[in-house]
């Protein structure tokens, strides 16, 4: 009888020590895992602040003036860039109808360059690049005789043109790598307006010529986690006239 309630009182203790591991683990993992999500929460709201600011900077490129209807402006610039997609010649002074709504842009050159690297992410890949190896001879003034060159095989029919030219000895097909940088480009939409925890627009105010685009978090927001844990966020910051609150 006494075996048995030792055997008990052992597997309880077992059990008691395998929930406290369990629950050690619960509140050391859960907590990082809730400070990440902040963390990514924040990044977030700070990009979406970043294009805010960007699509005003942009109409204010345009149309030599702010806008704090974010909507509407992100609209304009958006159809200047779809404009030029569809016509790379829509330049200078333009009249638009867009929502029910007349406006006038001047439209620099280079515009959709800018806008590209605006809203886009600098990335690179390796590209494979097959061509062609042509060895070939040419008289060299230099040298005054034949010499043996190493040209690409895109470049071949040009060299052919070369009153030096003499033959081609071999071609011989490589394969390189090249390392090409491009931007991953996006277009704002609606979304970017409206902060990732709250919901709530993101607010943009004009004093004179200074533009401010501020986080809608006014007061510590709050979020229940797994009963005893809780999510947090703070006023995310703001950019005012271009100068940002958390660099």
């Amino acid at each position: 009888m006494n075996m048995k309630k030792s055997q008990k009182r052992n597997d309880l203790i077992e059990l008691l020590i395998v929930l406290a591991f369990i629950a050690m683990i619960f509140t050391i993992y859960v907590p990082v895992g809730i400070w990440e999500e902040e963390d990514n929460f924040r990044g977030k709201s700070r990009f979406r602040m970043k294009t805010i600011y960007g699509v005003e900077s942009f109409f204010e490129l345009l149309t030599d003036t702010y806008e704090t209807d974010g909507l509407w402006a992100m609209n304009v610039v958006n159809a200047v860039r779809d404009s030029l997609t569809a016509d790379s010649t829509y330049l200078g002074l333009q009249a638009m109808f867009l929502n029910n709504r007349d406006i006038h842009v001047d439209i620099p050159n280079g515009f959709e360059t800018e806008y590209d690297t605006t809203f886009g992410f600098m990335k690179m890949r390796r590209d494979t690049i097959t061509d062609t190896t042509v060895t070939i001879v040419v008289f060299s003034e230099e040298l005054s005789r034949n010499d043996t060159v190493f040209i690409q095989g895109k470049t071949l029919n040009k060299i052919r043109m070369d009153p030096y030219f003499r033959k081609i000895l071999s071609k011989e097909p490589v394969q390189r790598i090249e390392v090409v940088e491009y931007y991953d480009k996006y277009m704002p939409d609606s979304s970017m307006f409206f902060c990732p925890v709250t919901n709530d627009p993101y607010k943009i105010t004009l004093e004179e010529s200074s533009l401010k685009i501020a986080s809608p978090i006014t007061e510590m927001y709050k979020e229940s986690r797994y009963i005893f844990f809780s999510f947090k966020a703070f006023n995310h910051g703001y950019i005012d006239d271009g100068a940002r609150s958390w660099d």
